[in-house]
């Protein structure tokens, strides 16, 4: 295998059988995957549907399995890359290495010219924040849906709403659940940028502002992405949604970011001290430092 654009490793609850079992059962990848899957090893493996990128009919061709491996060529827009999927034992559980090549440069993700491929980063980060949670019997996030241009999600998170809010607009404590470095100014009118202020000083600008309550961010091109939180019985209703886009191409790489990014609030929220499962990521392009494990 050629050297991967993307590495993912995280570490899941289950013992290595257990997981295998879940990344090759396709009822099981039918909950935290794909819309639709089917399995036969070593001969097929393929998912597609409305929560795959280009995922109308399956392009999966398998290249090797064994008891820890499993690798497969996927074409997304007529683009063929490796995916590979290697397990090893854990003190923990498993620890699951996602490895993917060939994906378009962080410029063109970035820049919204990559069309389908842009979004397999992002698919990956929210597809493997899924696993865990599935086998750790958990709810799943939403995943993004392909074929819609709402861009709209609500989960459950057992804390507060003024917890789950101001973990929202803390830049130390933003890093440690979505993974990546931001600069916030909490405030109306405050800034917000992506891998901080000297890679984008003028950043996003929080055009609503209301502590525990709710927040929108207005983005250079336009764009805007809010949320509204929900209080009862102590536990909070997220709703986040993202608006300004042009309806024929949604952002599906940034909105997939999102949704990831709500998985690993959830985990920080309802299992402290343990609310990582991230060991290791790296894309390729990304700027030195963006990206951040907290354990």
């Amino acid at each position: 295998m050629t050297e991967p654009d993307l590495l993912l490793t995280a570490i899941v609850p289950t013992p290595l059988k257990e997981t295998y079992q879940a990344l090759t059962d396709p009822a099981a990848l039918r909950v935290w995957l794909a819309e639709h899957a089917e399995v036969d090893l070593p001969g097929r493996y393929e998912f597609w549907g409305r929560y795959t990128p280009d995922g109308a009919e399956p392009h999966q061709r398998v290249l090797h399995v064994d008891e820890r491996t499993i690798r497969f060529a996927w074409t997304v827009d007529g683009v063929e890359a490796t995916v590979q999927f290697e397990l090893a034992d854990d003190e923990d559980g498993t620890l699951v290495t996602l490895t993917h090549s060939d994906l378009p440069s962080f410029e063109e993700v970035i820049a919204d010219q990559a069309g389908a491929r842009g979004a397999l980063q992002t698919f990956w980060s929210l597809a493997i924040a899924n696993l865990a949670d599935y086998l750790a019997g958990r709810e799943l996030t939403p995943m993004v849906d392909f074929t819609s241009g709402e861009l709209r999600a609500s989960v459950v998170i057992d804390a507060a709403p003024e917890e789950v809010f101001d973990s929202m607009i803390q830049p130390e404590v933003f890093r440690k659940w979505f993974g990546a470095k931001v600069d916030i100014e909490p405030r109306l009118g405050g800034r917000f940028a992506m891998g901080g202020f000297e890679l984008d000083p003028g950043g996003a600008k929080f055009v609503e502002f209301e502590p525990g309550r709710k927040a929108a961010l207005l983005f250079a091109d336009g764009e805007t992405t809010s949320w509204e939180l929900e209080g009862s019985g102590g536990k909070t209703r997220l709703t986040m949604w993202h608006s300004g886009f042009d309806p024929d191409n949604p952002p599906y790489a940034a909105w997939g970011g999102w949704l990831g990014g709500i998985a690993g609030l959830r985990r920080y929220h309802e299992l402290p001290g343990r609310h990582s499962i991230w060991r290791r990521t790296e894309i390729a392009g990304v700027p030195e430092g963006m990206l951040t494990i907290d354990q």
